[in-house]
């Protein structure tokens, strides 16, 4: 019998800051480093405007991944921004794990302006990571 998860290809919505890691992602294409094409970009100012409510929504509308990702602490153009977003992912996680979802399936990382490689191995390994826990199982609970 063949597995389903094998032809499985997980959604990924990326919100990504647009001074560092959207810049990355622009390297990435512009080098032509190869990645998968699970992602959907959604460029915002810095990771700081990423309300946990866009996250969860993107989770129930369909998406088995999230990837919030922006400059690394230090670097915010808006100074302190990445450390709100850490905060929030942070309490997002708890809050997951406490209803019994699984909080692997929210990413945060720190990618510079130029690490374009830095980029496509996030994705890789976010798609890659995703294929082994399956399809979300929150899209089957709701239908927005």
């Amino acid at each position: 019998m063949v597995n389903p998860k094998s032809k499985f290809e997980p959604k990924i919505v990326g919100f990504l800051c647009k001074w560092c890691s959207s810049s990355a992602a622009d390297l990435a294409g512009t080098t032509r480093i190869q990645y998968p094409p699970n992602i959907r970009i959604i460029r915002v100012m810095c990771t700081g405007s990423v309300d946990n409510t866009y996250i969860v929504r993107a989770l129930l509308n369909g998406a088995d991944g999230v990837l919030v990702a922006g400059c690394h602490p230090g670097d915010c153009h808006y100074v302190s921004g990445n450390y709100k977003a850490r905060r929030r992912i942070s309490l997002l996680k708890d809050i997951l794990d406490t209803l019994g979802l699984e909080n692997d399936r929210v990413w945060l990382r720190w990618i510079g302006a130029d690490e374009g490689r830095k980029f496509a191995d996030t994705v890789k390994e976010m798609t890659d990571e995703l294929k082994k826990l399956g399809p979300n199982p929150m899209t089957k609970n709701w239908s927005l």
